[in-house]
């Protein structure tokens, strides 16, 4: 007697028939794909920001020491960072660092400010533009407030809005 061999499917629905999706289901999945990704991403690029942000700060960091450096062996900041072979440096969206010798500015016409500081170091401005690539000279204004400054001397390093 031959045994009649039946296959039984785990999964009847899917595996055993060529069911295609509904288009309830396809707009599940799309909705369910739209949520995720509307969480996702901005949380992403924020954390993205936070990282090239803190790069800009390291940056200037070292920069900062650079220039310490050359004044404890000349007794005076170099008039631009090419004299201290950092004028090739680049934040990390692309834009040279900026630097103000404030012995070369002595109204104070290109310093940074702010509402109550002017200016807001008394040796040297180095800073980056920030992820918008623009800035002005307050920092109070809105164009600067993604800046990445060195402020009060060097005591502050990180975004100016942070300290308005």
């Amino acid at each position: 007697m031959k045994r009649k061999n039946h296959h039984h499917s785990l999964l009847p629905g899917i595996l055993g028939s060529n069911r295609a999706l509904t288009l309830l289901e396809l707009i599940l999945v799309v909705a369910i794909l739209g949520t995720v990704s509307g969480v996702a991403i901005p949380s992403f690029l924020a954390h993205r920001d936070k990282v090239l942000a803190q790069e800009a700060i390291s940056d200037i960091a070292g920069i900062d020491l650079v220039l310490q450096k050359y004044f404890a062996e000349n007794g005076r900041y170099p008039d631009s960072l090419a004299d201290i072979g950092q004028d090739g440096n680049e934040d990390p969206w692309g834009n040279p660092y900026e630097y103000l010798n404030m012995a070369n500015d002595p109204k104070n016409n290109h310093c940074r400010k702010n509402k109550e500081v002017h200016p807001i170091n008394t040796d040297f401005d180095l800073y980056s533009m920030g992820k918008n690539r623009k800035s002005t000279k307050p920092i109070t204004s809105e164009p600067s407030w993604d800046d990445i400054i060195r402020a009060y001397d060097g005591a502050y390093i990180g975004l100016a809005k942070d300290i308005l």
